[in-house]
């Protein structure tokens, strides 16, 4: 009986002790991935955030955030109306061709603002919130 139980015992641990099976490995899908989707997005946006950091006045900077460039069309999120009137403001007063004429090569056509908060909390602390 002790040799039956012990035959057993050792079937049981060669099922479950088992190497786990390799899947695919995940560096190369993650370059594949980092060269198509990020790196592409990130030369375009790059481009525009130097020329909007530049251009833009540092008092309103702070409170505005580059959501997307799609279709030549930048969306640009500022973080309350107060701002997002003086910054409309800004841009119709000229701004806004300088930064088409800098930004052309980008593919930016037009800007569009629109208010919002891309951060949690107090203005002050400034936590990014990531969508759901």
């Amino acid at each position: 009986m002790n040799r039956r139980a012990d035959q057993e015992l050792v079937r049981l641990q060669a099922v479950k002790g088992g190497a786990p099976p390799v899947g695919a490995e995940l560096g190369p899908v993650m370059i594949d991935f980092f060269k198509q989707s990020v790196s592409r997005r990130q030369t375009k946006l790059g481009k525009l955030a130097e020329c909007w950091g530049q251009l833009i006045p540092s008092t309103l900077v702070d409170h505005c955030s580059l959501e997307s460039l799609s279709r030549g069309s930048l969306t640009v999120i500022v973080d309350s109306s107060s701002h997002l009137y003086e910054l409309r403001q800004v841009l119709l007063a000229g701004l806004e061709k300088q930064i088409m004429i800098a930004c052309k090569s980008a593919g930016l056509r037009k800007i569009v603002l629109k208010p919002g908060r891309w951060y949690e909390g107090d203005p002050a602390e400034r936590k990014v919130r990531f969508p759901r």
